[in-house]
This record gives structure tokens, sequence and C-alpha cells, in this order.
């Protein structure tokens, strides 16, 4: 039997490369039934073997190197290639991570799961570092918008490629919007002014995704204005707005579900999931691999009408646009098919992992000590001295270079102590040993029990027993934490994950974890084997120099799901850092660290303090060549570090603007700025000259310094170019980053560096107009080397008419486009747009400002408002602090039933002046109007 040419085989047009991909997509979407179209709004999508197709899943972890898929190359957390202020840097470490991605795509078989491991990127974090308590500060880059994007622009197209048809990996950008909290995430809502909205955490994403660089993105687990962001209407009034590409937009994981329990903001998960899938939701990431229970749900909205299926068609159509796009259906022609498992943590990423963790170091403070002479006695003392951390998004390093096996590789014989008490724990009612192990303070009580026998962790397992057997703390569980709690001259042993406490079986003497106050615990003797301390200051006494190496462990005390409760250092590393410098002057303290911390007491007694992130397998290689000067400290900052006693604000008071977050708006000097960082070299900045000394509001300038470097070595500098209004009418940043640039220069170089500064960079949302403004008048461009170190000025005029009074007569005036509030949040108006507010303590009024206001021919108010229950409240209208009127708000019955009432005026208004509303009462305000 003969087989026919393959000329005469029919092709079906999805499978022919040389059509129009729009055609191609919609045919194969037209041969897709209406089930197996359904099945793939599901993260795990299954294969359709008639029309050979695979299997396809959503999502893998790429934010600083391949996750959860076996040893890859481990860079520095994302906070860390932060530091660097190098987007070159930041595209090649993308470019190295979405080629090994494609090698484990190819080469490796999933660990769990049905399909192939997916190329579709979830990465990066482009979520600012708002509050440097929040658990996942790690990954994100920074805490200004600016700085953010540029580095997240850098990533995507590291991650996506150059190919103009083909994509190396898909990225996704994560997560929108305005999620900065761990505790309670899921339920929380994120009150974001319009104001903060638009020039802060939109601003972080407006850029990336109009830069092209963007296939998707991750709706958030919190709500922002009331509204869960899986409803969000800022998806389509806002990210898909940015770019004429279109975006798959996915859920994080277990979110959909989330919307009715335990958010309860619908009645039943048919009616959440077709509210999400319409608010542009197009794949479900829930209940695992198990996509019958979300499919059922859809399918149920399909049935009663909650959906059409043109909804489930558009987003199956956007999923097969990434899936074009990343070769799928044309491996004869994907530029990236070749890709071999050679370049998993081949050299040339072993090499650059070393280059991101060097230049992501950054010196706080150096009297001199650094960098290090050769010929020293060095003892690396602390936690971190001889440990590398993973944290939860990180992949599992392939080999590991340790601080102290970086120093000894470079000179020799160094000494090691980790600084930890040896005890044993000893029951008092059997008398029987529980072990004896090293134990480390990571903070907040907690306290990990690495046995002395086999060097393992004590773990809490499943039966509620113990046993010393985790060799690496990274479980979405953390069963490796407890609390020894003081008891008399006893200690409880507590586990941090269940909040109980060990008890002895008197009977058979086991161990479990099970009491659920104190009162039933056991009693254990502590019995002190080694003062960790005390070796350590004989370690100290009989080197040179010291260097301490502390900071935090990712999946302690700080991750997803748990929030810092504070900034401080843990009391055990503080006390064990004083003891050390207390006999050896000569100590460095080095940080290893996710996040800030109040670093006051090491400021002003060290002579030297070092930050980095962890930064992966050759961390130790990194920091040893920047203590010993083989390379200079190049990194800056990526957020403010602040001081002990800087009460900060609260961690859900999302207005950085009246709250005071970040370097723009906080009041208080930090310790460490943003942008800060020293060198082993000076540099010095002349010649500040702007190429026109006015600009119109749509015009731009160039601003340009003379960069030299005039120490003994060479060295990089980051330029940073801020700017700020001198009288401005609203409630401006103190200065605002609009550009920056990594600088290398040998010694007595000098070099020019330019900036385009467009007059949109000096722009703010105007809360009269919505939209954004650029105000004629005086600004300042500022050159610095920090957000606290100005190192010129020059005056700059912006040309154009003066702002006109906001009018307000004859329109509706949305109640959240206030100048200025006090004792409000803000809301939703329905559960599908709009927003409102409401008093935050319905006890106390709530006041708006609407400020400069035209009043002029205003006889009558009305507003539009909604009110579930009984009692007082009503709506009291000021006009320059005059009492004009009040409006008594009536019961609807819903929050989301709106009817308009209104008032007269006493007399005709004229001219211009600050509108003021006061709450009194539970009730919610959506808009006015004056007629």
């Amino acid at each position: 039997m003969s087989s026919l040419p393959d000329a005469a085989i029919e092709r079906p047009p999805f499978r022919d490369p040389r059509l129009d991909l729009d055609k191609r997509i919609d045919d194969l979407l037209h041969r897709l039934t209406p089930d197996e179209r359904l099945a793939m709004l599901h993260q795990y999508s299954p294969a359709v073997p008639r029309l050979g197709l695979a299997a396809f899943r959503t999502g893998s972890e790429a934010l600083h190197g391949v996750s959860w898929l076996g040893p890859a190359t481990v860079f520095p957390q994302a906070v860390g290639l932060g530091a660097t202020w190098d987007d070159e840097l930041v595209h090649r470490v993308a470019e190295a991570v979405s080629t090994e991605l494609r090698a484990f795509h190819y080469h490796r078989q999933p660990l769990v799961g049905d399909g192939a491991i997916s190329l579709q990127a979830w990465a990066p974090v482009v979520n600012l570092l708002r509050d440097p308590r929040w658990g996942r500060n790690e990954e994100g880059y920074s805490e200004d918008p600016v700085h953010t994007a540029r580095l997240a622009i850098a990533y995507c197209r590291g991650l996506t490629g150059d190919d103009p048809r083909f994509l190396r990996t898909a990225t996704v950008l994560k997560h929108f919007l305005a999620y900065n909290n761990e505790n309670d995430r899921c339920t929380t809502s994120s009150s974001v002014r319009p104001r903060v909205l638009q020039e802060y955490d939109l601003a972080a994403f407006r850029p990336v995704v109009a830069s092209g660089a963007v296939t998707g993105a991750m709706a958030a687990y919190n709500l922002v204005n009331g509204h869960p962001c899986h409803v969000s209407p800022l998806i389509e009034t806002e990210l898909r707005r940015w770019t004429d590409d279109e975006l798959f937009v996915v859920s994080d994981a277990e979110a959909p579900s989330n919307l009715v329990d335990p958010e309860h903001y619908f009645d039943d998960h048919a009616e959440s999931h077709a509210a999400a899938l319409k608010a542009g939701i197009d794949n479900f990431t829930d209940h695992g691999q198990d996509g019958d229970v979300p499919i059922g749900r859809l399918r149920d909205a399909l049935a009663r009408g909650l959906i059409a299926q043109s909804d489930v068609d558009r987003a199956v159509r956007r999923q097969l646009l990434v899936r074009f796009r990343l070769g799928e259906f044309d491996a004869d022609l994907d530029p990236y098919a070749a890709i071999g498992p050679e370049v998993i943590n081949c050299a040339g990423h072993r090499g650059l992992a070393l280059r991101a963790a060097t230049e992501s170091v950054v010196l706080l403070r150096n009297d001199g000590l650094l960098p290090l002479s050769d010929g020293l006695r060095v003892a690396v003392i602390g936690p971190l001295a001889d440990m590398l951390c993973e944290d939860w998004y990180s992949g599992t390093m392939p080999y590991q270079v340790t601080v102290a096996a970086g120093l000894a590789e470079r000179l020799g014989d160094v000494s090691w102590v980790e600084g930890s008490d040896r005890i044993a724990l000893r029951s008092s009612s059997t008398s029987e040993p529980l072990g004896s192990f090293d134990v480390v303070d990571w903070g907040g009580g907690a306290v990990t029990l690495r046995s002395v026998d086999n060097g393992r962790y004590l773990s809490l397992q499943e039966d509620n027993t113990l046993v010393a057997d985790k060799e690496l703390l990274k479980s979405w569980e953390v069963r490796e934490t407890f609390r020894l709690e003081a008891d008399g001259g006893f200690v409880l042993l507590r586990s941090v994950h269940t909040g109980r406490y060990a008890v002895v079986d008197p009977d058979d003497g086991l161990v479990t974890v099970t009491a659920e106050s104190p009162v039933n615990a056991e009693r254990w003797h502590r019995d002190v084997l080694r003062d960790g301390t005390a070796v350590a200051v004989a370690a100290a006494k009989a080197a040179d120099v010291a260097i301490v190496v502390l900071g935090n462990h990712p999946m302690i005390n700080g991750r997803e799901t748990e929030d810092r409760a504070n900034i401080a250092l843990p009391d055990g590393q503080e006390s064990l850092l004083r003891a050390v410098a207390a006999v050896r002057p000569q100590t460095a303290l080095v940080v290893m660290s996710s996040f800030p911390y109040a670093l006051d007491w090491a400021d002003e007694h060290l002579p030297a303090v070092v930050w980095t992130s962890h930064g992966g397998q050759e961390s130790g290689n990194a920091l040893a060549a920047v203590l010993l000067g083989d390379a200079e400290p190049a990194g800056r900052l990526p957020q403010t570090w602040y001081r002990r006693d800087d009460t900060l604000p609260h961690p859900l008071d999302y207005d950085i603007i009246k709250a005071g977050w970040t370097y723009q708006y906080h009041r208080t000097m930090p310790l460490y700025p943003f942008g800060h960082g020293l060198s082993y070299t000076d540099f010095a900045y002349s010649d500040l000259r702007l190429s026109s000394a006015a600009v119109a509001e749509d015009g731009s300038v160039d601003v340009s310094v003379m960069l030299a470097n005039t120490g003994p070595r060479p060295g990089a500098e980051v330029v940073q170019l801020y700017v700020r209004p001198i009288h401005p009418r609203y409630e401006a940043p103190r200065l605002r980053l609009a550009g920056f640039t990594k600088v290398r220069l040998d010694v007595g170089e000098r070099r020019e560096v330019t900036f385009q500064l467009p007059a949109e960079e000096l722009a703010h949302w105007d809360v009269g107009t919505n939209a954004f403004t650029v105000d004629p008048g005086e600004y300042e461009v500022l050159i610095a080397r920090s957000a606290e170190y100005i190192a010129l000025s020059a005056p700059l005029t912006v040309t154009g008419p003066p702002p006109a009074a906001r009018v307000v007569l004859d329109r509706r005036t949305g109640a959240v486009d206030f100048d200025d509030y006090a004792n409000v949040t803000l809301v939703d108006a329905t559960r599908t747009a709009g927003y409102a507010v409401a008093s935050s303590w319905p006890s106390t009024p709530a006041h708006l400002w609407f400020r400069a206001v035209d009043l002029s021919g205003a006889t009558s108010v009305d507003v539009e408002v909604a009110r579930e229950v009984d009692g007082p409240a009503r709506l009291e209208i000021r006009v320059g602090g005059q009492r004009l009127g009040e409006i008594t708000v009536p019961v609807t019955g819903d929050r989301y039933a709106w009817t308009t009432v209104g008032t007269d005026l006493p007399a005709r208004l004229d001219g211009v002046h600050d509108l003021q509303l006061v709450l009194h009462g539970d009730f919610r305000l959506a808009a006015f109007r004056l007629g």
C-alpha cells in the first residue's frame, strides 16, 4: 500500500506558517468544540489529540532563575537585581533565565503535572516596595516606579528575545495591582486614591506594558478600592488600554475561588468565575491540576447566561496567540527550538551569576576598613557566614559558594564561627533527651534547631511528631521553626507553624506537638553545651578583622503569606554583633537579606557596613571580591532604609502621599536613602547644563553633566536625575526620579552624561481634569548620588497658560477626585465598576476637600449616595470653611443601591473657593453635582 506524497496530505490552515497569524488562530479556534474551548480556560489545558494539540500549562516561575524544576543557575533576588541599577545586566540575566527555561521545556520532564514545562514565564514582579516590611519584598525591584519600570522592561525583553515573530518565553507581569501586604492579603483592600493610583502604582506597570515586551499579566490576591483584583475594572480600563497587543491575563493560585470564600464578594462560584472572565481574566489557576471544578463552574455560568460563548472564545484566542508565538505550531521555524540542556548552569551563566551578585553589593558605610588588605587574619562570624538560602521563587542552586568559602578561596585560611548556641533539651518528666541542637535566632522569637547528630533541622511531621530530617528550609508550610519559651527554670517547645506545644507521653515517651496551651506542655531542661557568642568573641579576638554576616532566612519571618512585624535585626543577631565589635573594633557587618533593616547601632559604631540580597550560588565569591577590593562596590539601594525609631505608617495605608512612604514623601531623614551606595573611589560632578532654560508642557530638554573619576581606582557611579516643582499647587513629592544611568570610569577619566528630560516627567495627576498635567511654573532639575545627596541643581521653567479653576457646575464630579481628605476610605460603587468614598470610622466625621473650585452660579447640590443600615447619616456642605447646608442621607437598603438627593443653597454662589464635604455616619458617596 503506497502512501500519498506530502503535498497531497490535507494541511489545516492553522498549520500553515505562510498564513497571517490571525487567520491561523481563527481557523484553530473554529475547529475546537465549545467544550474543548472551555477546558482551555484552566491552567492545565488538556490535549486535543484529534487536532494534534498538546497539553498546555500556563506559568513557570522565572523571577531570578528557573524555579521548582531542579538545579538551574540562581541569580540574585529581584531586589538585588534592582540594586544593580543596570538594565543591560538585568537584560542579560533574563536572557540566561529564558534560555534555561527553553532547555527545561525541551529536555526535562516536569516534576508534577501533565504536559511540557511551560514557556510562559511568570515574571517579573512589578509591585513597588512601598513598605519594607512586606513579606515578598525580595520579589520586587524598587520602591520607585521609574526605576522598577526600567528594569522590568529590560527583564521582559531578555525573556522574550529579539525575534520579531517568535518568543523565547512569554512574560507575565505580577501582580496587578497595589499589592504590598501579605497578612490577610486575600481580604484586605488597598485604598488608593486616583493621584496615588496614577502616579505610583500604575506608573510601574504602564511603561512596561506600553514597551511591547509583555504578553500577559497576573491579577493580585488583594482588593483595590473595594474591588477584588480578579474582577477589577482596571484590567480593561487601564492595563489593556496601554497597548494594541493582546494581553493574556491569568489568575493567581486559587484566587478565583477566593471571590466567594473568604472574600464573600459573590454568592456562588459560577457568578464569581463569570465576573472574573468578563473582567478580563483569561485563565484560571485554581484547584491545582484538577480543572473539573473551575471548568464546571464556568460551564454552569454559560448555561445560566452569565457569560456568552464569545467571552470564552476571547480568552481562548489570547491563549492561542501566546502558543503560536512560542513556536508550538512551527517547530521547524522556531529559532529557539535547538537550545540544548548544556545551557543549564553553563560557564557563561555561572559567570553572569557572579557578575550580577557582585554588581548588587551595596557599600552602606565605610570608614577606611574596606577594602581589606592582604595578609590579615579574618574571622567570618554569623548564621549566614557559611550558609546560602533559597527563597520560595528561587531555583535549586547547582552549587553554593558561601561568604566563608569565598574568602577562604581568596585568602587561604579563614576562621568560621556560626555564633549559635549549642543546647541539649531534656524532658523534665522522663529525663529522656530530645537531642542536641545548634540554635539560630531568626527574629520574633523564631529559632531553628539543627541536630548535632546529623546536621539536619528539627521538623514537625504531619502526625505531630518531631524528626530532625530537613536539610533545606524551603516549603510552603515551614515546619522547622520553633519558640523556646521560658517557664521558670525550664523552657517550653512551641511550633511556630501550629502554635502548639510539645508534650511527652508518660507511657511510651513519644514526643508530639499537640498541647494547645502552656498548662499541658512539657517542661524541658535547656543545657548549654556551647556558648555561641563566647566562641565568636574568641574567634574575633584571634583575628585582625571580623566579618559578621547577619540577615534573614527567606522562609522565616517575612515571606509570602507573612509580613515582618518590624525592621529590627533579630535580637540574638544584634547581641552577637555587639559582642564581637566590643572585642574587635575592626568589624565589618555584612547584611544578607531580602529587605532593609534598621542598622542604627551598626552605622554609629562600626567602620563598615555592607548589604547584599540573597545573591544566589556565587554570593560568596561576589562578596569576597568586594570586601577584598578585587571588585568595586557598584550597587545602590533600591529602597529607603529607615531608622529604628522612625515610626512607619500602617501597612495598609497605601496613600504614599499622606502617609509619607518612600523617598518621595517621607518627612524624616532615613538611615540610608534611596539610591545610596558608596565606592572605593571618588567621583566629581560639574558643568550641569540644560539645553534650554524653559520648556513647553509638551516639549523636552536635554540635561548634561560632567562626571569625573577623581579617586585612586576604576569605579562605577550611578548618576541619578531627579525633578521637583518649586511652588506646586498640589502636595508634590520632595523630589522624584526621572532617569538614571550607570557609568564606569577609569582613574582620571571624565565623561559627559546626557539625559533627555521630557516635560511629561514633571506631570502630576490632576484630579480636576482626570488627566496628567504639567503645570507651568518653576521646577528644579537635580543631579544626585542618592535621594538625599544632591550634587548639582539647575532651574527649569515650564511655559504655558496657568491652570484654570476646577469646573463643577452642571457636571458630575466623582467623590474620589478630591484634593485632600481625612478619615476616608475608597470603596466599590458596584461590583463591576466605579468607586465611591466612605468614612473609615463612621463614628467620626469624614472630610473631603476640593481645592480652587469655580462655584459661580451654583444654587443647589445633588449627591449620589448609598446606605445599608439605619441610623443618623447626613452630608454637610462647606464653602471656604463656612457651613452652607446639609443633606439627610436616606437608607437605600444595599451598598450598591444608589439614589440621588439634594438641597438648595441659601444663596447663589460666586467666585473660586475651596469646597468641603463632610460625611456624618455610615454611608457611601459616589459623586456630587452643583446646579
